[in-house]
């Protein structure tokens, strides 16, 4: 293929891929209110679109697939069948099967055949009305197909010339007749008025045009789909005539006076009639790679930094004129951040269709029925971290109709619902995103978690943990407390994974459950990964920074506490007990401290920790700098970031630091008891 045909295909594959999504989203919710006709309507026209788009740009095998699949749907859309849950698993098998050849799977055909004959079979089970499947190859010229006896109340007569570079685009008129042909009884004539002399004659150009009588009443919606992806180019007439066909004399050439109304100019293409499941015209959205965006939020970066200089240099010379520009670019920067980080925002929806999906398989192959609801499918996050999110919810669901929900007699037995409810919810919490998964199973058992967590040596018999405290151990790599290993779950990975990832993504998991009630799973994520605000602290003569979303507040440390050779001790804040870590001997500081150093008290899943430091300079834009492979076993700092004048200071991870007092406060928990 030509680079302009590869960029062609690429296109097609992103499209494509987003109208599979919708056609699932679709399916699902067809499942759950098999009377929407729009629905059925809005899927038929995705297929459609998928079909007509796969055939111009040489996706012969993946068209073909879809046009037989598409005929099966029509169907739903004609009321010569119902939707049933066989038609959507099926329906959904045809969806990973276009997924396949879309990405130029080989040995499909065996597959398509299996999945098509399936479809066929339930659509028509008795065999009647059956018609043998028409290679696209094997249309004849439409000349020569002889005349239908046309039958019904209402014929649609529609006349049209494609473009003259249609056939060299790729179009077929062929097709687009069989198309018609769908909808009843046809008639069909060439026009061979706009076709020049011989010696003119351009034998590339499409030329002649085609008078197609319908013995039915079409729809503008049913029309616009026939000429979906050649409107633009193409002269249409549409005329509906109320006497039967048979009735109807010979039509005149299309250049000659008519005395029937016509419904849309000869000379001018009909525009195309808006959709309501239409995606948006190019004027709307634009289609940006991601590489651009992340250049660009960059860039960003580098001005929100080269900004902060500005205004200490601003600051030092008292110039009303530079304060008064220093002011502006400020403003426009300011501007420029924000719109920038929209851009990078997605709505978590986009990737809740995959789920749903998911969990209707998860409860076909384990036989648990259960209802999967979605809220707050319009919270935004950053794109990384929904690209990243995927998996670790994945995990996440999995484990709760696995683990989590009971068989159908077991939740009789208990007085629940046979089907039970899984919920997967987003909502905003101040500078984060709260994503909860909450299911009413039989919940955690913290005693059992316990037993297991002693007999692999994660803690003592003495040990005296709450019960959220036991409740993270199943995030201990290699934990699990079932005792048959399964295809879904058993080897203790799944969780371990999901708290990676979380924490690389400088997030936090919550954990609560009751026991017989069910569990609820809270992630807690920064809603960008760019730029946040930050506490800049100096410890020893160094600045740090600290994200402002962790920091509950700030206080003095009390002369008791002044001198101290390091360890962990205790707060007294408004009559609850705070451990706190002296910064300075965590990170090797032999210098005498100052008279009066502060706390600075940060929150986190695990609890809540103080962090003594030197002096808390201020708050300020922080653009997030990833460290380096070299520096990858530093799990205090999360990463770096440049302050106003041109130095480097690091980022501590809150949600190490807290694990980290957890730790110490653990130790000494051990020491006392023994």
């Amino acid at each position: 293929m030509s680079g302009f045909d590869d960029m062609g295909a690429e296109i097609f594959r992103q499209e494509a891929s987003e109208l599979l999504q919708s056609i699932e989203k679709g399916l699902m919710d067809l499942e759950a209110t098999p009377g929407d006709t729009e629905l059925i309507n809005s899927i038929f026209r995705s297929m459609h679109t998928i079909k007509g788009s796969g055939a111009m740009f040489g996706f012969t095998e993946l068209s073909q697939f879809v046009h037989e699949f598409e005929t099966a749907f029509d169907d739903l859309r004609n009321g010569r069948a119902v939707v049933s849950k066989e038609l959507i698993g099926l329906s959904l098998q045809a969806c990973d099967q276009i997924g396949k050849l879309m990405d130029a799977a080989e040995n499909t055909e065996s597959d398509n055949q299996r999945i098509l004959a399936s479809l066929r079979q339930l659509m028509n089970p008795d065999g009647d009305h059956a018609e043998p499947d028409v290679p696209t190859e094997a249309v004849a010229d439409p000349v020569e197909q002889p005349e239908q006896t046309l039958s019904g109340d209402v014929t649609t007569v529609i006349r049209f010339w494609l473009g003259v570079d249609a056939l060299r685009l790729g179009s077929n008129p062929a097709l687009l007749i069989e198309e018609l042909r769908a909808f009843g009884d046809t008639k069909v004539r060439a026009l061979d008025d706009r076709i020049p002399t011989l010696g003119d004659l351009d034998p590339t150009d499409c030329l002649a045009g085609w008078e197609v009588e319908v013995a039915a009443n079409l729809s503008d919606d049913d029309i616009d789909m026939v000429f979906l992806f050649v409107r633009d180019e193409m002269d249409l007439t549409v005329e509906r005539r109320g006497a039967k066909p048979a009735e109807i004399d010979v039509v005149a050439p299309v250049h000659e006076a008519k005395t029937p109304v016509v419904e849309q100019p000869a000379a001018k293409p009909a525009p195309a009639k808006p959709q309501a499941a239409a995606a948006p015209s190019a004027g709307e959205t634009m289609r940006v790679a991601t590489e651009r965006l992340d250049e660009l939020m960059d860039r960003v970066g580098e001005l929100v930094i080269a900004e902060a200089r500005l205004n200490a240099l601003t600051g030092a010379s008292s110039d009303p004129a530079m304060m008064s520009v220093a002011e502006d670019i400020q403003r426009l920067i300011a501007g420029l951040r924000d719109a920038t980080m929209s851009m990078r925002m997605v709505p978590i929806g986009s990737i809740l269709g995959r789920f749903r999906r998911l969990m209707r398989d998860l409860s076909t192959s384990l036989n648990k029925p259960l209802e999967f609801v979605t809220v707050g499918e319009d919270t935004e996050l950053d794109k990384t971290v929904i690209e990243l999110l995927a998996d670790p919810l994945v995990h996440i669901l999995r484990n709760s109709v696995d683990h989590g929900l009971e068989t159908p007699e077991e939740r009789l037995a208990s007085g629940k619902p046979e089907s039970g409810t899984i919920e997967l919810g987003a909502r905003y919490s101040g500078a984060e995103v709260l994503i909860t998964v909450r299911d009413d199973g039989r919940g955690l058992n913290a005693q059992k978690i316990r037993e297991k967590a002693i007999s692999k040596g994660l803690m003592t018999e003495k040990d005296d943990l709450s019960d959220s405290e036991i409740y993270r151990m199943i995030f201990q790599p290699g934990f699990s407390t079932v005792d048959k290993v399964t295809e879904l779950s058993g080897r203790g990975v799944g969780m371990d994974v999901v708290m990676r990832t979380i924490a690389s993504l400088r997030g936090e998991i919550d954990l609560a459950s009751e026991l017989g009630q069910g569990t609820t799973l809270t992630l807690r994520l920064p809603l960008t990964l760019a730029i946040i605000d930050g506490m800049l602290i100096d410890v020893g003569g160094e600045r740090y920074t600290i994200p402002l979303a962790a920091v509950e507040e700030c206080v003095e440390l009390p002369a008791v506490h002044a001198v101290g050779n390091g360890g962990s001790s205790y707060l007294n804040i408004r009559g609850e007990l705070v451990p706190f870590l002296r910064l300075r001997h965590l990170f090797e500081i032999d210098s005498a401290p100052p008279d009066f150093q502060k706390v600075v008290v940060v929150s986190s899943a695990g609890g809540r920790v103080g962090l003594v430091v030197d002096r808390i300079i201020g708050n300020f834009q922080t653009v997030i700098k990833q460290l380096s492979q070299f520096h990858a076993d530093l799990k205090f700092f999360s990463g770096a970031t440049i302050v106003s004048d041109g130095t480097v200071a690091l980022i501590l991870d809150a949600t190490q630091l807290v694990a980290l007092g957890r730790d110490v406060e653990l130790r000494a928990r051990r020491e006392v008891a023994a």
